[in-house]
């Protein structure tokens, strides 16, 4: 019975070919259109995670205060209010696993003929861990390192091509500012940061080094920025509130005088990046649903050009021992037909066009075998959902009232 009722659909679809292909590229473009918005979206989700990961996790900054001179304030770690002693007073608060103070600013860096502009960061070893940096080559600087003031460094994979170019960085001099600095280690990629700067265009150095050779401080042992790292995201907002506490406390500042320092979440930040993204990829997809409901109405019309056009047909079967739900079976199946042979030539179309934006563009696209499914299965929905009504009104035609039609 089913074999004969799909030869039946089949020799109805292709009586009027044309027709039949009109009606299934609604649900060719819908779920195409469907498959690639959700690649881009989900490519932009995964890009922008990829990003969040490379800064490390469960972080916030504390960033020195301003001053006024003259009338004019200054920015944000303009003033000297933090110390490498506040540093390491928050070690010691419960739910802090790292702590890094850092002295940073753009230097010249020179190598033999060659020479390169690069931001230049006085740390601790706790750094690395706290951003979760890996070291490609090479090894990272020790607390001794730090105490002694060494000269080494730290050069990211941007630094490393462009001051170098094809040999090996380890164990050569640089100079940074006059000073002599011997090369100890290569950094992991990191590639962008959410605000575009390149992470890999970075040298690291010890800061007691950076605050005597490099950059000079008004203040021994003053640093422009602290790192902290919670133990996790749950605990981030009570680290931030007793790391407050305790550096009003340190710095003496009676209640009413506000802070001087500034606080910043960088996971917070992080997170309102990737429901933005989030948000976007939902409204890609939604406004591509909107082909699919097309396509269904396009397949409901013609579904009820075929009813009128064949209800004398339909009249000679019921008037031959079939039932309604004969009928209905007919006209759905073919619906259904129609439907998932434009779903999957849609999902053939999106997933092709996706990789070419992928080669032509560098966009990263995501194509995720489950959204895939969704949306065949969504739309598929849709055309069976549309091609319910026809298919009704075939089943509900009086036999007699269909034997008189011409």
């Amino acid at each position: 019975m089913l074999k004969a009722m799909f030869g039946e659909a089949w020799l109805a679809m292709g009586a009027n070919r044309l027709r039949t292909a009109l009606t299934m590229l609604g649900m060719v473009i819908g779920v195409g259109a469907v498959v690639i918005m959700m690649a881009i979206g989900q490519g932009a989700q995964y890009a922008v995670q990829q990003t969040i990961s490379t800064m490390g996790s469960n972080l916030f900054i504390i960033l020195s205060g301003s001053f006024t001179a003259s009338g004019v304030r200054s920015g944000s770690a303009g003033a000297p209010s933090l110390s490498v002693a506040d540093a390491d007073a928050i070690a010691e608060l419960d739910g802090v696993i790292n702590v890094a103070p850092t002295h940073s600013g753009t230097r010249q860096l020179v190598y033999g003929a060659q020479n390169w502009s690069s931001q230049v960061i006085g740390t601790t070893p706790a750094y690395f861990e706290a951003r979760a940096w890996s070291i490609a080559s090479g090894a990272s600087f020790g607390d001794s390192d730090v105490r002694s003031s060494t000269r080494v460094a730290l050069i990211g994979k941007t630094v490393a091509e462009n001051l170098f170019g094809a040999d090996d960085p380890l164990g050569r001099t640089m100079r940074i500012q006059q000073n002599p600095f011997t090369v100890i280690g290569v950094l992991g990629s990191k590639g962008q940061s959410l605000d575009g700067r390149d992470q890999d265009d970075t040298v690291i150095i010890p800061l007691s080094t950076a605050q005597r050779k490099v950059f000079g401080t008004p203040f021994l042992g003053s640093v422009r920025m602290i790192m902290v790292q919670a133990d996790s995201a749950d605990n981030m907002p009570r680290v931030m509130e007793s790391t407050t506490a305790l550096l009003r406390q340190r710095h003496r500042l009676r209640e009413g005088v506000p802070d001087d320092f500034f606080t910043r979440n960088l996971s917070a930040a992080a997170e309102s990046e990737a429901e933005t993204t989030r948000t976007m990829s939902i409204l890609l997809g939604a406004i591509a649903s909107i082909s699919l409901l097309v396509g269904g109405i396009g397949i409901m019309n013609i579904m009820l050009v075929s009813v009128t056009e064949r209800t004398r047909e339909i009249g000679i079967r019921m008037a031959i021992g079939a039932r309604q739900r004969d009928i209905l079976s007919q006209f759905l199946l073919e619906a259904m037909m129609i439907s998932f042979a434009g779903c999957l030539l849609g999902l053939l179309l999106g997933l092709g066009a996706a990789l070419g934006i992928n080669l032509l563009t560098g966009m990263v696209i995501v194509i995720s075998g489950g959204a895939a499914l969704i949306a065949f299965a969504v739309a598929a929905g849709v055309g069976i959902f549309f091609g319910w009504y026809p298919a009704r009104k075939a089943a509900r035609l009086d036999p007699i009232e269909a034997l008189r039609y011409q």
